[in-house]
């Protein structure tokens, strides 16, 4: 990756617990002049209804506030632009990424606009970053994250950090969304830094 910051990035939300880590991210993305493309798996949406509460899949549900700097984009619209190669986008980012989501994009699916997001992302040599929430692992997820990593990808699992000595849930949720913030090096003051 290079050491500019993204400016464009696609945000992508799939089928596994953790939306709070995507509305987070999301969050910040906005707040640090993004622009941010949106796109979610069906069963993502419901995770965000029955996790976060979120009813209205929009800028203005997602955040509180409405965003000139958010698109959201029908996971079923293979014509939306960021299916194209040719559409200019800096990253992508599945948050949370579910192990459906990794052996499809694995496996070079590209039947939604998820998928084929991802699939761009990887033979375009874009930054690929895939924040995995389930447990435990099976050799074949195992063998899907090799693959995804061997083609450029990036696997950045949810797994929270303890050392800072966190207080509350969202604590827990910056230390993982600072990481990811890191891999796109996008600069924040998530309190995530280890001291001795």
């Amino acid at each position: 990756m290079s050491n500019h910051p993204p400016q464009k990035i696609i945000l992508a939300f799939s089928g596994a617990s953790g939306a709070i880590y995507g509305q987070r991210l999301l969050d910040l993305l906005e707040k640090a002049g993004r622009e941010i493309h949106v796109v979610a798996t069906r069963v993502a949406r419901q995770i965000f209804l029955d996790e976060m509460s979120v009813t209205d899949f929009t800028a203005q549900g997602l955040l509180g506030r409405a965003s000139e700097r958010v698109t959201i984009h029908d996971n079923e619209d293979m014509f939306s632009p960021p299916a194209s190669g040719s559409f200019p986008v800096d990253a992508m980012v599945v948050c949370p990424c579910s192990s459906h989501s990794v052996a499809a994009i694995a496996s070079g699916l590209a039947q939604t606009l998820l998928q084929r997001s991802a699939y761009v992302s990887l033979k375009q040599r874009r930054p690929l970053i895939l924040v995995h929430r389930e447990m435990p692992l099976s050799a074949i997820d195992l063998q899907n994250m090799l693959t995804i990593t061997g083609a450029g990808g990036i696997i950045c699992p949810a797994s929270p950090a303890f050392y800072n000595e966190p207080e509350t849930i969202n604590h827990l949720v910056d230390t993982v969304v600072g990481r990811v913030l890191d891999l796109l090096n996008i600069d924040h003051d998530l309190p995530i830094r280890w001291t001795p």
